[in-house]
């Protein structure tokens, strides 16, 4: 196994799961909140492992024989965006805004359903995963295709890991108010933009 390979393999996927989207944001509101964030993180690793690995065996090509269903998934995907993104909006502009302190108890069994729609709800997630970095990797044969997904698997165990366990340094900025409308005002629009990306 090429070494050379893991590394690329764990830089791609570092390089595209780092900008801040759906799935980002809701982990990054688990670990502010002290809520899930173990099983959090182990669906977003393993989904994206799962999605990965799909990639890198050739199912992008196949997914691209079927249009209508792509069509059917985008607009499934960008409703439950702007549905999300219009909750966070209204948190953002409500008149009570909460902050970890304060924050209800999301159930376990709710937020699991909230990152499942976030990485399978979302046709980036695909794109990003099966079809970019599948790509990348289906081009290796052997074990250096099983190194490059290790390294895919490795920078988004990672990342998640980082984010989920690494907002708890961000408490004290969001133990003011203010703080939490600006994040709920920003995954609000980045939502919507999200959404009008998809169907556009």
């Amino acid at each position: 196994m090429n070494a050379h390979i893991v590394l690329q393999g764990f830089l791609v996927t570092a390089g595209l799961i780092m900008a801040i989207g759906a799935q980002n944001a809701h982990v990054l509101k688990m670990g502010l909140t002290r809520q899930h964030v173990l099983p959090t993180i182990l669906v977003c690793a393993l989904s994206d492992a799962f999605l990965i690995g799909l990639g890198v065996t050739g199912m992008g090509k196949v997914i691209e024989h079927f249009p209508v269903a792509v069509e059917a998934a985008t607009w499934g995907g960008a409703a439950f965006l702007l549905w999300y993104g219009l909750r966070a909006l209204r948190s953002a502009f409500g008149a009570h805004v909460l902050t970890p302190a304060d924050a209800p108890a999301m159930p376990l069994k709710q937020a699991m359903l909230l990152v499942l729609g976030f990485t399978y709800l979302n046709p980036h997630a695909y794109l990003d995963t099966i079809v970019l970095i599948g790509s990348i990797g289906g081009r290796e044969h052997g074990l250096d295709r099983i190194g490059f997904w290790l390294g895919c698997v490795a920078a988004s165990l990672s990342w998640f890991v980082l984010l989920g366990y690494g907002a708890r340094w961000l408490a004290p900025l969001f133990a003011r108010p203010i703080s939490w409308r600006v994040l709920d005002a920003m995954i609000g629009v980045g939502m919507g933009l999200i959404a009008i990306s998809l169907v556009r």
